[in-house]
């Protein structure tokens, strides 16, 4: 079920609310004489009694509020009205018939000093009032869009939109690049579902404000996630219809803030851009939560008073020349920064919920190139280049990942600007293509959960759900986002179709079959058609079927009879009768990592698993926790024939458990070094103790090695026992490379930087790996000769070593002539150069 229109009642509480906000950072300063400003406690956590000692008004920048109309006889508002416009009832003035543009408009622009109610913001404002919104509160995207842009065409500089639907609109996202391109500063509630950010908030160029409570936190009910910006006071006391006033909350009421603030800015500097007013105001914002940008309050609070007090940086995430001073930045906003120099790296944090793809577009100067790499939360570097004006994409796994930008030319010595604008696109799930009936993903015939994702416009999911026993089954549809609103077809095949949509955005749709017959039954997800676009979020599909189950492996109740397993292949069986064993066998054909995963195990079963050789000599077993649905053995086994013996604290016949066997060769105890190119080195150096692997048998070549573990590579290598003392403020006693790191230092083969901090987890360039790996063998790199790399030239600090190193056929570069001195060594690189000077 969905509504179409946009509301106003999801941005904003009608109750009203007693104010109890009180902020001691904001110092106090001047304070408005009008009668019920004393009710106005949330100006002063945004410091704008303070601000007032500055500036009180932006008589030369017109706010527009694409709203309800404002009450144009408002004693405290109509000398700060300029005419707007009735998009509702064309030719009639944009007079408020429903409330909310007049409690939006007193925020911004309430008359102050005038003996009259309550003091605005701006004490002389420039407000257009624009009609797009019915009496109750409701209004079509296309009239939304008609009001952006008039105002936009009728000389607004800020426009106020306090309100939000949960659908994309290409519509409204061009409205929205037509403003921008005017210079035009969009500001827009995020929503009070505690859900995620709503339109037009969360397009890239508008600025998203959250809702904060009086304890400095980001309110509940407030949206979050990758678009918001900041956050102002959600409690407000404001003008009301009829030249009253009353208290009101929600994102509707944080939003006018941030406006009234970027009009103060722009008043005193009329040259800026929309953009560099927008960074300014997360600039100056009170962090609140975790350091840096977060999805709950963004940058932080609105500060008025820093805003017109602190000059605005060139680039407000510096310093972040390092991975370990990464800044974070959200995955869906324009942000602005700048290189200082050719010299100059800028490193960012990405934190993505979903895996999926991120793409970077820089505006700025055509003629640069941005050499921009990315390591992704399971640790795979990519590298890339980016002309001024292009954009850049990186496939990105769930969780945290790290981009390095840098100029390509390092000798550009002037600063460059830029701004980046970051998008992220949600994974293809694992069922497509699966669009139409006739390509349904068959799924398993058993109680099982589904995750899929509205990954492309227009998707549509199709599953083939087998019944091969009469019983019942429950089916349930949930998303994790607002942004769904989940429609559910079942059909049993040659039957009518049962379609269910009851909910609204984002709420739970479910069907239930008290009695299903063997044959093929058809479930259909998809969006409702007004939310047909990309959506990042994932539905959750989950069928609970109950049938009259039979054991497929009966009989196996003996080792002898035990059912033979083929590797990495699924396999269900039931324990549905007292003192019942089901006993399996498969075969290891060379030294391998062996798992052993037992899923499905029905609630309230205790299901106990025995491992045993060829000669039926016990190895180990294994019981899954108490309400836990799966249990597993892992180890090392040598090749050879073994056995699996399952039995259960109760017996179960309503579900069946699911046993797989899986196999990974092992190569000097790795899974994952096999036909690698370092192969070699990496099985000498790894069986001479000089470098370790990971947990669960893996090598991890391809990973970039960190300062603290080529450190300790290098220690062991040469066997350095003597140690210096050392004192870097990020690395402790306790830390595990100390040892090593001293010794390191003692030999004069690493040192710390100017700042006295060593960076342990800071990965290693190629030519830090270079240097390292000389002065360990005792190089001084005074070769002559020509350069040898197309990339260094004689300048370069690492030249003499490149030089000897290459002269001595300890190094190569790559194919094009290039030794790509500043990218990511990775492990492989690292043992590979390391066992061919050892030799």
């Amino acid at each position: 079920m969905n509504a179409t229109k946009w509301k106003l009642s999801t941005l904003t509480s009608l109750t009203c609310l007693a104010l109890c906000l009180t902020f001691t950072q904001a110092a106090r300063g001047a304070e408005a004489s009008d009668p019920l400003a004393a009710k106005q406690t949330y100006l002063g956590p945004t410091g704008m009694t303070k601000a007032w000692d500055i500036s009180k008004g932006a008589g030369g920048v017109t706010i527009a509020i694409v709203d309800t109309g404002v009450d144009l006889n408002h004693p405290d508002l109509k000398g700060n009205l300029v005419p707007g416009v009735n998009l509702i009832q064309p030719g009639q003035p944009p007079a408020d018939d429903n409330g909310h543009g007049t409690n939006v408009a007193g925020i911004i622009g309430a008359a102050g000093g005038n003996d009259k109610g309550i003091a605005g913001m701006l004490w002389q404002a420039r407000i257009m009032p624009v009609k797009a919104l019915e009496a109750d509160g409701s209004g079509g995207e296309t009239m939304l869009g008609e009001g952006i842009r008039y105002a936009v065409d009728h000389g607004a500089k800020i426009v106020v939109l306090s309100l939000g639907l949960n659908k994309y609109s290409d519509y409204l996202s061009e409205i929205v690049k037509y403003a921008e391109s005017k210079d035009v500063l969009l500001v827009a509630a995020t929503g009070n579902e505690g859900n995620r950010v709503k339109y037009p908030a969360a397009y890239p160029t508008v600025l998203a404000v959250g809702g904060m409570t009086a304890g400095g936190a980001v309110d509940t009910r407030s949206n979050t996630g990758p678009e918001v910006d900041v956050v102002a006071p959600w409690n407000v006391f404001t003008t009301a219809l009829g030249g009253s006033y009353e208290a009101k909350d929600g994102t509707s009421m944080a939003a006018p803030q941030v406006a009234a603030a970027a009009a103060l800015l722009w008043e005193r500097y009329p040259q800026m851009k929309a953009h560099q007013i927008r960074q300014w105001v997360r600039q100056t914002a009170q962090d609140l939560g975790p350091a840096g940008w977060d999805p709950g309050t963004g940058y932080g609070l609105l500060r008025v008073d820093r805003l017109l007090s602190e000059r605005i940086a060139e680039d407000m995430y510096e310093p972040n020349d390092r991975k370990d001073q990464a800044k974070t930045v959200s995955n869906a906003k324009s942000v602005t920064a700048s290189f200082a120099s050719g010299t100059d790296a800028d490193w960012y944090v990405i934190d993505a919920q979903y895996d999926g793809t991120v793409s970077l577009s820089f505006a700025m100067d055509s003629s640069m190139t941005v050499s921009a790499q990315h390591t992704d939360a399971s640790g795979v570097l990519s590298a890339k280049t980016v002309q001024g004006g292009g954009a850049v994409t990186f496939p990105v796994s769930k969780g945290r990942s790290y981009v390095q930008l840098q100029l390509k030319d390092r000798g550009q010595a002037e600063a460059v600007p830029y701004r980046m604008t970051t998008s992220f696109e949600i994974y293809r799930d694992a069922f497509e293509d699966n669009d139409r009936q006739f390509k349904a993903s068959v799924l398993p015939s058993r109680t099982l959960t589904v995750k899929g994702t509205f990954h492309q416009t227009g998707d549509t999911d199709w599953y083939e759900f087998p019944v091969p026993e009469s019983g019942s089954m429950r089916i349930r549809l949930t998303s994790d986002t607002a942004r769904i609103d989940p429609v559910l077809l079942v059909q049993k095949q040659g039957e009518k179709s049962v379609t269910v949509d009851y909910g609204d955005d984002g709420a739970e749709e479910g069907y239930e079959l008290t009695e299903v017959f063997p044959g093929s039954y058809y479930i259909r997800v998809t969006n409702v058609k007004e939310y047909a676009n990309a959506v990042v979020g994932e539905y959750t599909l989950k069928i609970e079927y109950d049938a009259k189950l039979a054991d497929p492996n009966e009989p196996n109740n003996k080792s002898y009879q035990a059912t033979v397993v083929s590797l990495d292949t699924p396999y269900t069986g039931l324990l549905d009768k007292p003192n019942e064993t089901d006993w399996f066998q498969f075969r290891v054909e060379q030294e391998s990592r062996v798992g052993i995963g037992l899923t499905d195990i029905p609630a309230g079963v205790s299901l106990y698993m025995h491992l045993y050789d060829g000669s039926m000599r016990s190895i180990a077993s294994s019981m899954n926790e108490q309400g836990s649905a799966v249990q597993s053995l892992t180890g090392r086994l040598e090749p050879g024939t073994y056995y699996v013996k399952l039995t259960s604290s109760v017996p179960f016949d309503n579900r069946m458990y699911e046993l797989t066997v899986e196999a990974k060769p092992l190569l000097g105890g790795y899974t994952d070094v096999s036909g690698h190119w370092a192969q070699s080195a990496i099985l000498t150096l790894s069986g001479r103790g000089v470098i370790n692997g990971y947990e669960d048998y893996l090598f991890q070549p391809d990973r970039p090695i960190t300062r603290a573990e080529a450190t300790a590579v290098l220690t062991r290598a040469y066997g350095l026992t003597k140690e210096k003392e050392i004192a870097y403020s990020d690395l402790g006693s306790g830390h595990w490379a100390y040892t090593y790191i001293a010794r390191a230092a003692q030999a004069g083969i690493i040192e710390g930087y100017p700042d006295r901090t060593f960076a342990p987890d800071q990965p290693v360039s190629r030519m830090e790996m270079t240097a390292m790996l000389a002065r360990g063998a005792g190089m001084s790199g005074k070769r002559r000769g020509a350069v040898p790399f197309t990339d260094v030239d004689e300048s370069y600090w690492g030249t003499g070593l490149l030089k000897q190193m290459k002269a001595e056929g300890l190094i190569g570069g790559y194919a094009d002539g290039t030794f790509r001195p500043d990218q990511q060594a990775t492990r492989a690189e690292f043992v590979q150069l390391l066992a061919g000077m050892l030799k």
